[in-house]
């Protein structure tokens, strides 16, 4: 009888613990794939309109379905876009409050601001979204029609050539003060907070030039509303084979693009991480997502979180030494 009560009590013991063991494994697959439960919230630290807010709703819509729970976007500019990222970065770290940025808040700003709310390095990196060309424009009636008369006139005139941007430290402003420095011109640089605010004043004739990003220029060209010199790239694009690229110009080796992507707030989970993940890139498999991409010369990136950690650390150097040589700063 006592053998019988052991071998009970030894099966009920085992029983038991196959139970919290199962319970364990349940809850922790719970964990990784009942993400998300309720509503994310993306928060993109740029204007309507631009790069990262086009890619991140069009994202948003697509997750929205797959997940079944609200993917809301929330825009948060000011100030290169560290506003938002100051946001996320303090957000707790649970998938549900995201970011979706620019390069600058991502790379260089550490270097430009001196006292920034968060740390780039910190942020856990989801995924690049997408990259969209760099083209060199300018206004309608400005006094060159190819990137060599450009600079002839620009050195012609040394700093009476004005350049507008969304802001120090983005792309745009970055590619053109490496422009100013392998073509030995000088030029003045206007800083406006975001993408539509700068293209309109380059309409207006309130600017001469700018590098920006193509999908922001691509129909007012085509309207005659601005001359576009150059892609900043080495070898000419697909669709717009009659623009030279800046190296048959002449100037080889300067590519530029601007690129956008999401992050998390640090020490988020990396199983959630890894969730969002794996859905951003199916997304990007979607036909009609890469068509409507393709519509807004966007191109899907994609790729896994440590393919985004190595991409960015090399563009905070690549942009990084640009800063440096240029000696740009953010006036207190």
């Amino acid at each position: 009888m006592r053998q019988l009560r052991r071998a009970a009590l030894a099966a009920a013991l085992l029983a038991a613990a196959a139970s919290a063991q199962a319970q364990a494994q349940t809850q922790t697959k719970d964990a990784a794939t009942g993400y998300p439960s309720h509503t994310v919230r993306i928060v993109v630290s740029a204007p309507p309109g631009g790069g990262p807010d086009l890619a991140a709703r069009l994202v948003a819509d697509k997750l929205q379905r797959r997940w079944g729970q609200p993917v809301i976007i929330e825009n948060r500019p000011g100030a290169g876009g560290t506003l938002g990222t100051a946001d996320v970065a303090a957000a707790e770290p649970d998938g549900y409050t995201l970011l979706a940025a620019q390069p600058g808040p991502l790379t260089t700003h550490a270097l430009l601001y001196k006292n920034l709310r968060f740390d780039p390095a910190a942020l856990a990196p989801v995924i690049v979204m997408t990259k969209i060309p760099i083209v060199l424009v300018v206004r309608a009636d400005f006094p060159a029609g190819t990137v060599g008369e450009l600079i002839a006139y620009a050195k012609a005139n040394p700093g009476k050539i004005t350049y507008g941007s969304q802001g120090i430290g983005t792309s745009p402003h970055l590619t053109t003060a490496l422009f100013a420095r392998r073509t030995g011109t000088v030029m003045t640089h206007i800083p406006y907070k975001g993408t539509a605010q700068v293209v309109n004043d380059l309409v207006a004739g309130n600017v001469d030039l700018l590098f920006i990003q193509l999908d922001a220029v691509r129909a007012l060209w085509r309207a005659g509303k601005m001359k576009m010199l150059a892609i900043a790239s080495d070898k000419r694009l697909t669709e717009l084979p009659e623009i030279p690229s800046l190296a048959d110009a002449g100037i080889a080796d300067l590519h530029a693009d601007t690129w956008n992507a999401i992050v998390a707030p640090p020490k988020t989970p990396a199983p959630i991480i890894a969730e969002i993940n794996a859905a951003v890139n199916d997304v990007f498999t979607l036909p009609d997502v890469r068509s409507r991409l393709a519509t807004m010369s966007m191109s899907p990136v994609g790729g896994s979180p440590a393919e985004m950690a190595a991409f960015v650390k090399s563009e905070t150097a690549r942009w990084g030494e640009v800063i440096r040589a240029a000696d740009i700063k953010v006036k207190p």
